[in-house]
């Protein structure tokens, strides 16, 4: 009796369960890899301050067969309403005028309902390990070696992280965030609070120099998203770790000022979903090393300032799992990984810049400057566009991902 030769299916370990990973793992299943997703929090995280998918992106959604689900989870903001010091307004603009997006096609949804959309496209098909996290990897010729935290050890032939800006991945497989990590001098704190204000669909932006107080209401709801933030010469990593240290350092910083900032300030100190961190972007001279890669913030975060980070991460997943289909080794596959991607990554990090003047100006002539254009009939406050957001052309790759 013969013996059938069966080529086994590539093996795949994806870190993180957030936007990119399930992007990714969705096209890797697709394309007939075996793929296993690991997340270190207990269950998919819901909740989360809406988020833009634009451009390119777009495409991506509709080629995974999502975009319907998207766009009726689309928010659809009306207004962003710029107010000064006392909270007398000084004017106001379409979202589209801040994001440089396009109206009618870019979509704005709440990161916890996009995280669900994509978890419901792979859940079925993709074996995926909450509560649990990469301990260590040993890259070998063979594959790469895994410890979990939870114990268990296993080898896969590529491990992709995933795992955002403060990657556990990357810091295991090239060194500490330190030589990577790009800071914007700013920090930020947002948080849920009551919408005493009665907002919907609109969001409201209060300026001092060096200071932004954000409440954003993407719904009509009884609670509101708010976001504090303000210039601060170093990092605060000593923070990331201690929320009262997180919460005593934002009360300081916007001590003594009017409008409803006082009350965000308590209520952020009574948050029970405070998320603190830096602005800061990822720059890496590569995206990969042996047989591990990243993808998504921990390759290439632009930070919230370009809001492009959710775009960069669906198109990253399927340019990277097309790649790995395309080719047999992982070499040429991270190649052309970085060859597709790395300069449209680029440009939208450059949105960016070094701040938003447009939303938190630094000084007092940047913010003089901001409210002179928002007086203008048609002020716009973007730093880029949907040529930037659109610059990448998608490949195809071996025809299942056609329409």
């Amino acid at each position: 009796m013969g013996t059938m030769n069966i080529t086994p299916r590539r093996t795949v370990l994806v870190s993180g369960a957030s936007i990119a990973g399930p992007a990714l793992a969705y096209w890797l299943r697709r394309y007939g890899f075996a793929v296993t997703l690991v997340e270190k929090a207990a269950a998919l995280r819901g909740g989360g301050y809406p988020i833009d998918i634009r451009g390119t992106a777009i495409e991506v959604a509709r080629r995974m067969g999502v975009l319907p689900r998207l766009r009726d989870a689309h928010v659809g903001m009306h207004r962003i309403t710029f107010l000064d010091e006392q909270g007398d307004p000084v004017g106001a603009v379409p979202p589209e005028a801040i994001s440089g997006g396009e109206e009618g096609h870019d979509l704005e949804i709440p990161r916890g309902e996009l995280a669900e959309i994509l978890y419901g496209a792979i859940h079925d098909d993709v074996e995926i390990l909450f509560n649990d996290s990469i301990a260590t990897l040993h890259d070998h010729d063979g594959g790469v070696d895994v410890t979990f935290r939870g114990g268990a050890r296993r080898t896969f032939d590529v491990v992709i992280g995933a795992d955002g800006i403060h990657s556990h991945t990357r810091s295991l497989a090239f060194g500490p965030e330190e030589g990577y990590h790009r800071y914007l001098d700013h920090c930020f704190a947002g948080f849920t609070m009551p919408n005493h204000l009665g907002l919907a669909h609109e969001g409201l932006t209060w300026n001092v120099p060096g200071r932004t107080a954000v409440l954003y209401a993407p719904r009509d709801d009884d609670r509101v998203h708010a976001f504090l933030t303000f210039l601060h010469p170093e990092p605060s990593f000593d923070a990331f770790h201690d929320p009262a240290a997180q919460r005593d350092l934002v009360a300081e910083v916007f001590s003594g000022y009017g409008w409803e900032v006082p009350r965000m300030v308590a209520a952020m100190r009574d948050s029970d979903d405070l998320f603190f961190d830096v602005v800061s972007q990822i720059h890496m001279p590569r995206w990969s090393t042996g047989r591990v890669a990243l993808i998504g913030d921990a390759a290439y975060a632009p930070s919230f300032f370009s809001g492009q980070g959710s775009s960069l991460a669906l198109v990253g997943a399927y340019v990277l799992a097309g790649e790995l289909a395309a080719h047999a080794h992982h070499d040429d596959a991270f190649e052309g990984y970085e060859r597709t991607l790395r300069s449209f990554a680029e440009r939208n990090q450059a949105l960016a810049g070094d701040g938003n003047a447009g939303v938190s100006p630094r000084t007092a002539e940047e913010l003089a400057q901001r409210n002179k254009a928002l007086r203008e009939p048609s002020a716009v406050l973007s730093s880029g566009g949907r040529d930037v957001h659109s610059a990448l052309a998608l490949p195809g790759y071996d025809g299942s991902d056609a329409p």
